[in-house]
């Protein structure tokens, strides 16, 4: 091992138990040999210089590209010492920290994101094979953080609670025109629309997911009442009596979002109310993890709290209710990489094995910084008047409890495992 990296990790180590080999095979360990054992093994020269001077990217891209192991503790584990001997700021070696300050710095050019470069980067990650989604996702193809009432909560129970939870927030009647400002795989609403008897407008720029949503509606009856537009939300015009947002605003970008809730604004009806649901940071803003940003999600963004508020000041809407959960999405991305693992085969036929590593450590360097980070889920409810919603919190238990009863007398039997036909190999933007 390099002296240079040496002392990095001297410097960075304090607490935990990381034994490292390097590429002549020479072992060195770190920490206070506290908590569970962590083995890396950096293969290659050239992983050894890359992790020297950008540990953030190079790490990963490494396991990525087979230069380096895990050899004990797993990438969670690895990322568990990584994120506990770390500020909230990024980590305490002066050359990393230095550059990791240069990415926040520059967090903005990285997020212009127009009609056009918003399309091109939901397709690099929503696009991908539908077949892998449904290789670790729930039933309901639910690829945002679930809600665990209860911690013993099966994945599928937990994302169905998400589903009341959020529906509860929207105080939803009969006949009422809802907008789902990225509406995924379309589970949120079919559910919205089957619960409440509400038409649905769905709105994604994903391909692939604008055709599955509208095979579901048409093949649960629902086309009437629920329809899929591939289209930016910006491109909208009519009034809707309610929006729901789940897993999107990431993708919006910080230059966008006094955008975003203008037209948000513009979009509801004057007693309209709105639920977003977001992941977000508690502590200060900082920059989009490179890893992440690179191979995962190009021109995505964790807001603070701080960046979030102002913008919809500024737009003239009523924040009426802010939630956090914390944990609730370290679980969810805990059953997703149990389901991965489990099915890493098909995932490597549809793929090959860089994707299947690069997925592998996304999931869990995900679970790691909604464990030992300052990442958590924001949940805001917004009206454009002060006098929309009721002044107590009241309504929204009774009927999430209303919601869990109807789902209980409706549930079916535990559906098959449909197969994953072997697909040709696709090719992952680099």
């Amino acid at each position: 091992m390099n002296i240079l990296l040496k002392r990095v990790l001297d410097r960075l180590v304090r607490t935990g138990n990381l034994k490292v080999t390097g590429p002549k095979g020479s072992t060195f360990i770190f920490g206070d040999g506290s908590g569970e054992p962590v083995h890396m093994h950096i293969k290659t020269r050239h992983a050894e210089r890359a992790i020297t001077f950008d540990p953030m990217l190079a790490v990963p891209e490494s396991y990525m590209d087979g230069e380096l192991d895990i050899l004990e503790g797993g990438v969670l584990g690895l990322m568990r010492i990584a994120f506990q001997n770390m500020g909230s700021g990024g980590i305490d070696a002066t050359w990393s920290k230095a550059i990791e300050g240069l990415r926040h710095a520059f967090r903005r050019l990285q997020q212009i994101n127009t009609a056009s470069r918003s399309r091109r980067n939901v397709q690099r990650h929503y696009d991908l094979s539908g077949d892998l989604y449904r290789l670790f996702l729930d039933e309901d193809m639910q690829y945002s953080c679930a809600y665990f009432e209860q911690p013993d909560m099966t994945l599928d129970e937990a994302q169905a609670a998400k589903k009341r939870h959020i529906a509860a927030k929207l105080r939803l009647k009969a006949g009422q025109t809802v907008l789902d400002i990225g509406s995924g795989w379309g589970g949120l609403g079919l559910y919205l629309a089957k619960a409440f008897d509400v038409d649905v407008q769905g709105v994604t720029l994903s391909t692939e997911q604008h055709g599955v949503a509208t095979d579901r509606a048409h093949a649960q009856g629902l086309e009437n009442h629920v329809h899929f537009e591939l289209k930016d939300y910006r491109e909208l015009n009519e009034r809707f009596d309610r929006i729901v947002s789940v897993g999107m605003f990431e993708h919006v970008g910080v230059n966008h979002f006094r955008t975003f809730f203008d037209k948000a604004a513009t979009l509801l009806k004057p007693d309209g109310v709105m639920l977003l649901h977001t992941i977000g940071r508690s502590g200060v803003p900082w920059a989009t993890s490179a890893f992440i940003r690179k191979y995962i999600f190009p021109g995505g963004y964790i807001p603070a709290m701080s960046e979030v508020l102002p913008a919809i000041e500024k737009s003239g809407l009523v924040v009426t209710d802010v939630e956090i959960l914390r944990l609730h999405y370290a679980d969810t991305l805990k059953h997703w990489g149990q389901r991965f693992a489990a099915n890493r085969d098909k995932a490597k036929a549809i793929y090959d094995e860089r994707f299947c590593r690069m997925w592998e450590f996304y999931l869990a360097a995900s679970e790691a910084a909604f464990r030992w980070q300052d990442l958590v889920i924001f949940q805001f409810q917004i009206a454009k008047k002060n006098d929309t919603l009721p002044m107590t919190r009241d309504y929204m238990a009774k009927c999430e409890k209303a919601l869990e009863m109807r789902d209980l007398g409706r549930r079916e039997a535990a559906p098959v495992d449909k197969p994953v036909k072997p697909a040709r190999r696709r090719k992952v933007a680099e």
